[in-house]
Order: C-alpha cells, then sequence, then structure tokens
C-alpha cells in the first residue's frame, strides 16, 4: 500500500497547530483527517 504524500506547508501547519497555537494533537488530526500514527511522524 502506498502511503500518501503531504506537502511541507501542510506538515509545517498542522505542527504549527500544536506547538505555537497549543491545540491537542488528537483535535488536529480529526481537523485534518490524517491518522494518529502520521501525526507521530510529523511531530
Amino acid at each position: 500500500m502506498r502511503r500518501k504524500r503531504y506537502p511541507d506547508e501542510f506538515k509545517i501547519e498542522a505542527v504549527k497547530q500544536v506547538s505555537e497555537r497549543g491545540y491537542k494533537i488528537a483535535d488536529v488530526v480529526e481537523r485534518l483527517g490524517i491518522t494518529m500514527e502520521i501525526a507521530v511522524v510529523l511531530y
């Protein structure tokens, strides 16, 4: 199975939502429609 590729801008914004804006990772995962496994790779 092929992994979905996310643009760098998407990844940066996802990390900023947690690190700068204080959102919970679970909330960002749900809002962006990504899996927790993807979130672990980003963070």
